[in-house]
This record gives C-alpha cells, structure tokens and sequence, in this order.
C-alpha cells in the first residue's frame, strides 16, 4: 500500500500524497502550479473554459481526451499525462499552429474562454487529419463563447486541418513514446493508493479484489469513475465527502466486447469509449449519446455511472431497459445479476446492497426484425439535461400485430421506469393508427409525472403519448393514416 498517486503534468512527473479527496486538477492547476490558462467559468462541466487534455493507457495505446478540468478531482490521474495550454507553444514562444490559426482567424475576442477551445481544437486535431464540419461542431459542443459566435473558430479548425508539423515541434508527438513508458511504469504496480488529510480519505485501489475488499470494510464510501455528477455535489451543493474511492483507472472495468450474443460494457467504460460500438449495432442510441454533455463530459463519464447513481433523468437506462439489458453488481462475496429494469426501486433508492458496485452491462443483441427508437426531449439540443427520454422497441409478427415491446421513460416517474400498462395494451394488436390512438390514455397508468422547472407534469404527459405517435409513424411508415382514422368499435 502506498500514500501518493503520480502521474506526469506537462513534462514533469508528480507525485502528490497530500490532497483533499474534492480537491479538483483545476484548483490545482491554478492555485498550486500557477497554471492560469485553464480558467474556471462555471465549475460544472457545462463551459470548457477549463478544458485540459488528459492521456491515458487505454489496450495498449496511449490516448488524449479533452476533460473539464472544474470536477476532475485529483485522485483520478494516477498514471495519467495531463497536458494545459501552457504545454503546447515552443520554448522560443512560436505558437502551436493549433494557437496560430485561432489568431489569423480571429478566433478569440475577449479571450477568457480561448484557451479551453484551443485545447478542444487541440485534441480534434490530433484525432482527426481530416474533421468534417459536423466532427468539428461535435469537438466544441462542450465550449461556450459570447463573442464569437464560432463562425472563426470552425473556420479555424478547417484551416488548421492540413497544418501537420514535424513530431519535433508537436509536444505530445515529440514526447509520446517517452510518456507511454513513463506511464507504463507507474502502472506496473497494483498496490492500493491512500491519501489521508485532514480527517478525509482518497483510496485507489490496485485491483478489481482490491476495490472489493475496500468497499467491504467501507460500504459507505462514495465511488468516482468519471465525477461528472458527483463533481458538482462538490462544486455546487458543496458537499463534504469524507471517503472517495476511485476507479477509472481499473482496466478490468474498461472492458468493452462484442460477440453473438451482445455486448458487454464494463463499469468503467467512457461514452466515448462505448460510442463507437454502440452507434455501428444501435445508430438511435449513438444519436442519444452523441448529445449526453459535451464531448468533455462524454470523455470522462461512464454508462457505469449513469446507471448506478440512479436519477430518475439519467438517460442511458431508459434505452438500455427497452433493450432488454442485464446488469451485474459485484462484491467481496461475488456476482448477481438482474434485468437492468429491478435495479431502480423508487426515487433515490436501488437494489445495490452494501459494499457493491457496478461491475458490467451486457445488452444481448436486438431481433434483426425488430423497431428500436429513442427520443431525447430537452430545451438545448446539446449539454442539457432530459425534460423526458423515451425508448421504445418493438416486434411484429407476420401479421403485422405486435408480438412483443418494451417501452421505457426517465423523467416521467422517480426511476427510469417500462410503460407497462401500454405494453399490454398493444400486444396482440395490429400495429395500426387506430391501435395506437386507443393506447395513448394508459401511460396515465404508469406514470404521474412531476412539474418541475424543466416541464409540467402535463407536458410530459402529453409529449409521452406523442412519442409513441412519432414512433409509430417513423416505423410504419404511413402518415397517410392520419386522414383516415375512424375509431374502433367497442
């Protein structure tokens, strides 16, 4: 057991034994190193004015993600490169052409949120040689600008596309195979990290048993794997946490596997980790994810997360349940597991007994005939949070009735929760205008759904029942329908 993570900041290796378990890269950045480039804007992940890159060992490979770094807490970069904006311009002060083209472009007017897009820029630029407009709008959709209008800053990540200077100039090319082995060798150890100050604790443990046995003597211990909701438990709610166990460095939880079956997502699997898979077998869920955050928030939160804490609003539960996906939570004493749906018992509380975690998700693959759709309702398009998210998928038999559905909702009850009573309704009917206008009513008796500021409970309902329309109409295919329906006979 040891009492300090390492990890390598810029060019230097550092290794810190005397932090606070909220204590964020961001405070440290610029209260501790007077690295002042990373601006704090909104201390929620919501901005990017704080954006570092931070690379990691991930299958071998060293790879470089944008982060916020307002609720990335320290005890989350053990074995981890975190690269600020100080890092990218040469040692004679010659700007990156990555900075450099945000100048000729005039990317930049009052400047305070600049260095968080440039490392936006940054990390796009090493990822794609060739960023379409839509890759490029996908990179900055965790960056907010006043000034702007974004115009030059697109402007500048299409110029900036053909500028490839030699591996001796760009800061992370030039030292990457110097970093891997770097990072390697703080990563060979197992031994279980605990940071103690002032009567709080940081524990990272060494292993997948190791993480086991900590949380069987401390079942009440918060677990971290990508902070993008328990950061702002600190930053917002000021919540003390007085023992945090981090683990999204546990490869055994990064896990992410196809086979003829389904899918297996470890617990520690990133959104942009996952999209990749997820978009090729499910395009409806790819969409989904594509609007979780921005791809700040989507670098560092897990779909492990999202469905362990448990909101009523988490949007990944209600397509995973609709999918028909199964969890499985590990302790000290082994492995159960459920269908993903009896996890979430009422509002606040889930079926995770103490000193358990999420260890994986495994989503079987859908019937080739089958109708699946997912709907994101919220007031932005992207970064924000569901007013509703419904999931729906559906079977027909060779008659063209309904053989088997499942429908799910968040937003719209106190746990992501399957449209029952609507199920039933339908199975064994034609899937026809006429059989979806007569079900409509029945979501009243699986939901009664909340008012809260970001929709009436009336809104919801309704918005429900017209998203089993959308689906009915996107899936049949047959809006002409509409100017003929006639009510069925009693």
């Amino acid at each position: 057991m040891t009492s300090a993570i390492r990890f390598i900041l810029n060019g230097e290796e550092v290794s810190l034994g005397d932090f606070a378990p909220t204590e964020t890269l961001l405070d440290y950045l610029r209260l501790k190193r007077r690295l002042t480039g990373t601006k704090e804007g909104c201390a929620e992940g919501d901005c990017g004015a704080c954006t570092v890159l931070v690379g990691r060992l991930i299958g071998g490979a060293l790879r470089y993600e944008s982060v916020n770094a307002c609720i990335r807490f320290l005890g989350s970069l053990h074995g981890t490169h975190v690269v600020t904006v100080e890092h990218l311009a040469a040692k004679d002060g010659k700007l990156h052409p990555v900075q450099q083209v945000m100048v000729d472009c005039h990317g930049s007017q009052c400047g305070f949120c600049t260095p968080g897009f440039v490392m936006s820029l940054y990390g796009l630029w090493m990822a794609s040689e060739k960023p379409t407009r839509a890759e490029i709008e996908t990179a900055l959709q965790g960056n907010l600008c006043r000034c702007t209008g974004y115009e030059p800053i697109v402007k500048a990540a299409e110029q900036v596309a053909e500028q490839r200077p030699s591996a001796l100039f760009d800061p992370i090319e030039r030292d990457r195979a110097e970093v891997m082995a770097r990072l390697w060798t703080i990563r060979s150890t197992s031994d279980t990290i605990t940071v103690e100050k002032d009567g709080a604790r940081s524990v990272i443990p060494g292993t997948l048993a190791a993480l086991a046995e900590v949380l069987a003597a401390n079942p009440s211990a918060t677990i971290v794997a990508g902070s993008t909701d328990v950061g702002l438990w600190v930053t917002k709610q000021m919540r003390p946490l007085k023992q945090v166990v981090f683990i999204n460095h546990l490869t055994d939880l990064q896990m992410l596997t196809e086979d003829e079956t389904g899918i297996v997502i470890g617990a520690g699997v990133t959104y942009s980790q996952a999209f990749e898979v997820l978009d090729a077998r499910y395009p409806a869920l790819g969409r989904l994810l594509d609007r979780l955050g921005g791809q700040q928030v989507r670098n560092m939160g897990t779909i492990g997360g999202n469905i362990a804490n448990g909101s009523p609003i988490g949007d990944t539960p209600p397509a995973l349940i609709a999918l028909g996906a199964e969890l499985t939570l590990r302790s000290a004493t082994g492995s159960r597991s459920m269908p993903l749906e009896h996890y979430f018992i009422e509002y606040g509380k889930q079926d995770r007994q103490p000193g358990e975690f999420v260890e994986k998700i495994t989503i079987p693959h859908a019937d080739e005939e089958a109708f699946f759709a997912v709907y994101k309702i919220s007031k932005r398009r992207d970064e924000d949070i569901s007013a509703l998210c419904g999931a729906f998928y559906l079977m027909l038999d060779g008659e063209g009735c309904v053989e088997s559905c499942r429908i799910a909702f968040g937003g719209m009850a106190g746990t992501p929760k399957r449209a029952s009573a609507v199920e039933q309704a339908l199975i064994g009917r034609p899937w026809s205008w006429n059989t979806v206008a007569s079900v409509r009513d029945f979501f009243d008796e699986d939901y009664t759904p909340l008012t809260d500021w970001r929709a009436t409970a009336e809104y919801r309902s309704i918005t429900a029942k017209n998203l089993l329309t959308r689906f009915f109409l996107e899936t049949a295919g047959q809006p002409q329908e509409l100017a003929r329906f006639e009510p069925e006979e009693a």
